[in-house]
């Protein structure tokens, strides 16, 4: 798989991801007539769907990433080359910045906008370690393919009710979110605080994984492709010289 075609399908995951969370979010404000718990029910539903869509989609070629959180963590595992994963963060930034804008396009609201939303305290950001080191050991520790999709989609959905933050969980949707003044924004000056949270909380999931889960694991998700067709070979290699 060519790194131009992993790179594009990252671009494009995160933009569609970002358009359906503020697009979502816009949606749903709009109809629910001031009912803050029904807007934030419609919004995950709908974050949830295309995010289980978009981990089946394009977990094939890219690994499915979305997150620069997630790619740090990869990275770190040796499952990405530092010039991969710089090139993933910066597909991940520029599509989820131009999801927002997307979804801006689509309710005819201005392209370009700076949120007012204050989303700050000790525990919003308790809140977004605590998201993002869940998902990352979801991740981490998945051991079938075809559980990925679910099991994220899944923690996600759950961590936008049980965390006070409602789960940005990802640095770029935390980016994104700043740019649109709707119902899911963030204040740009809050933005860093949130960025360092998920950050933190991903380096955590890494170390709790070393004990947690075997080094063995295979993954559903961010597990580089070419990566994913090693172990396929040396698994089959070992096979044929067992029956030999």
């Amino acid at each position: 798989m060519s790194l131009a075609r992993r790179v594009l399908a990252e671009t494009l995951g995160s933009l569609l991801l970002a358009a359906t969370v503020i697009g979502s979010g816009i949606m749903a404000e709009r109809m629910a007539a001031g009912n803050a718990a029904l807007a934030l029910l419609a919004n995950t539903g709908a974050t949830v769907a295309a995010l289980a869509v978009l981990i089946t989609l394009l977990a094939p070629i890219s690994g499915a990433h979305f997150n620069p959180a997630v790619t740090l963590v990869l990275a770190l595992r040796r499952q990405l080359g530092l010039k991969e994963a710089g090139l993933y963060v910066l597909a991940q930034v520029l599509g989820c910045c131009l999801g927002a804008v997307l979804a801006h396009a689509m309710f005819e609201l201005p392209l370009l906008q700076v949120s007012t939303h204050v989303r700050t305290g000790p525990g919003q950001w308790l809140a977004e370690f605590v998201a993002t080191a869940g998902l990352v050991l979801v991740i981490l520790g998945v051991r079938r393919s075809r559980d990925a999709a679910w099991t994220v989609a899944a923690w996600i959905g759950a961590a936008y009710w049980f965390t006070a933050s409602t789960s940005f969980a990802n640095p770029a949707i935390s980016l994104a979110r700043s740019l649109t003044d709707t119902f899911t924004g963030i204040q740009p000056r809050d933005v860093p605080s949130f960025v360092l949270a998920e950050v933190l909380g991903a380096l955590a999931a890494l170390l709790t994984a070393r004990f947690l889960f075997p080094t063995d694991a295979i993954h559903g998700i961010g597990r580089a492709p070419v990566a994913t067709e090693e172990r396929s070979a040396t698994v089959q290699l070992s096979a044929e010289m067992k029956r030999q």
